[in-house]
């Protein structure tokens, strides 16, 4: 399962998504990204089930 908090990069709010605690590089974006993935969730989902 994974590990989601919030951070913050320069004063503007991040979210951050890692696959365990111990993870370097983890997945992270702030809003105007987050709006981005909101707006073309059922591409991404597309994309998934395309490739999986």
């Amino acid at each position: 399962m994974s590990i989601v908090s919030e951070s913050e990069y320069k004063g503007n709010p991040m979210l951050v998504i890692k696959n365990s605690e111990e993870d370097k590089f983890p997945f992270q974006f702030g809003l105007k990204k987050a709006k981005l993935i909101l707006e073309n969730i059922e591409n991404i989902k597309q994309f998934v089930e395309k490739y999986q």
